[in-house]
């Protein structure tokens, strides 16, 4: 039977792919191929980290390989396998609308389903809602069309995915490993959470039932609950809308009744910088508060010619001028932005200055990963959870051929004092993990982890 089930699922493939036109000429095919190496070339922040003879040799590859792809779809997986290479969250490879829209993550017809990244299993934790009993929540998937759940990811998914940390790596893997186009079939095995190991075939198609278990409940910009001891919960999800900070000045008398604070990032994916920093100004007692230092890439034509006859460093001692020409033939020259710390405005008696715990996880990303640099010295604040997504950047957006689109980071960020946490994260101060059992049984270790630290506190500090 496993002799036969490769040929079959290449046959599903094939007849999947065949929805999809190769619109594109070997031409354009190259061409995006060039521009997007270009502009890596040019533009990204970090290539003083890439392989460079490893990422010319991939390039030279990707000429052939992108040639020969089947179709448009099969094309762009291929620039998205190259992209992967730099490891790097800001910067990807985007598929065109017409593409995007004819695949499918979650929905097989008569089932859907949801994978999170618990102990990197893939743990199935939500499903359609008649689909509950055949797939338990906490259920494990163990092979995917013949393969390990492992192997499967390491061939098929992990080569794919843009990311900067290897734990976000693994969470969006697990997330999306069974994404596919509309026809696409899996086979899979999954384990129950009382140990029984069933068999599923999944073919990929819209599904119509629109209830799933658990409920999905609606996530607000912000949100704002009460916890025993006058504890605040303040969940902010998002700075990518200006409306949270109207939403933040309405909440912000009743705040001030809190003895304690719980600040929830942990699902805010980031937007604007200044518009989280607005709300920290009344969370914070300090009149300046110190946010990323900023550095990018710097072309000075010349300097990179000259650099290139300074056959030994040791030449550059004392020399800046040497120094700045083999910087630039290396790709090194970097020009740093004024540095300086935002002002808080805000009066003393408008604050809110309370024990306060910061939750943060894998999805804390970008802008809210910029809150958490300009909190990083606030006494009065403790961060608990898990690393943050560990990226962010300015990501410079351009098309490709065939109505796809590009990004490239171009700006690196750092502590003020140069300590890296893009490809790190923000590290939490109390590091609380979800398990499998939590999933099941409803819990949230991290939010109750949280409430007993600031229970803790406020005793101590009677």
């Amino acid at each position: 039977m496993k002799k036969l089930l490769l040929p079959l699922m290449l046959l599903f493939a094939l007849v999947a792919n065949a929805q999809l036109p190769n619109t594109l000429s070997a031409e354009d095919k190259v061409y995006g191929l060039s521009k997007f190496w270009q502009e890596v070339n040019y533009n990204f922040v970090f290539l003083d980290k890439v392989d460079r003879a490893k990422w010319e040799n991939d390039y030279r590859k990707a000429i052939t390989s992108v040639q020969n792809t089947p179709n448009d779809y099969e094309y762009y997986r291929e620039l998205q396998k190259f992209c992967a290479s730099l490891n790097d969250g800001h910067t990807n490879i985007y598929f065109p609308q017409r593409i995007d829209t004819l695949l499918y993550t979650s929905m097989f017809g008569k089932y859907k389903i949801f994978l999170t990244n618990i102990d990197n299993k893939a743990i199935i934790t939500r499903t359609n809602l008649s689909a509950k009993d055949e797939l338990p929540i906490g259920s494990e998937i163990i092979e995917v069309n013949g393969l390990p759940t492992m192997e499967h990811l390491k061939q098929n998914v992990l080569p794919y995915i843009a990311s900067s940390t290897d734990y976000v790596l693994m969470d969006r893997a697990i997330e999306t490993m069974l994404k596919g186009l509309k026809g696409e079939k899996y086979n899979i095995k999954y384990k129950t959470p009382k140990g029984k190991v069933k068999s599923l075939t999944l073919t990929h198609a819209k599904t119509a039932e629109k209830e799933v278990y658990p409920a999905i409940e609606e996530m607000k910009l912000l949100e704002l609950k009460w916890y025993p001891n006058q504890t605040a919960y303040l969940a902010l999800n998002g700075f990518h809308d200006p409306k949270i900070n109207e939403l933040f000045i309405q909440v912000l008398p009743e705040l001030r009744k809190a003895k304690a604070l719980i600040v929830d990032l942990r699902y805010n994916g980031g937007g604007s910088t200044s518009i989280g920093r607005e709300i920290l100004d009344y969370l914070s007692p300090d009149t300046l508060l110190y946010g990323s230092r900023n550095s990018t890439r710097q072309h000075l034509a010349s300097f990179k010619a000259w650099g290139k006859f300074i056959e030994n460093p040791k030449d550059t001692v004392g020399d800046a001028w040497a120094a700045r020409s083999l910087n630039a033939y290396q790709d090194r020259l970097m020009h740093n932005f004024d540095y300086k710390p935002a002002r808080n405005k805000v009066k003393q008696s408008d604050k809110v200055i309370v024990p306060t715990a910061i939750l943060i996880g894998h999805r804390t990303a970008s802008a809210a990963e910029d809150f958490l640099i300009y909190a990083d010295n606030q006494q009065h604040m403790t961060k608990l959870g898990e690393n943050s997504f560990g990226s962010t950047g300015q990501p410079f957006m351009f098309e490709l051929p065939g109505g796809a689109m590009a990004r490239i980071c171009t700006k690196k960020d750092t502590y003020p004092d140069g300590r890296e946490f893009v490809g790190y994260g923000v590290k939490p101060d109390i590091e609380v993990k979800m398990t499998l059992q939590d999933y099941i049984q409803k819990k949230d270790p991290v939010l109750d982890r949280a409430l007993k630290h600031l229970k803790s506190q406020k005793l101590a500090a009677k």
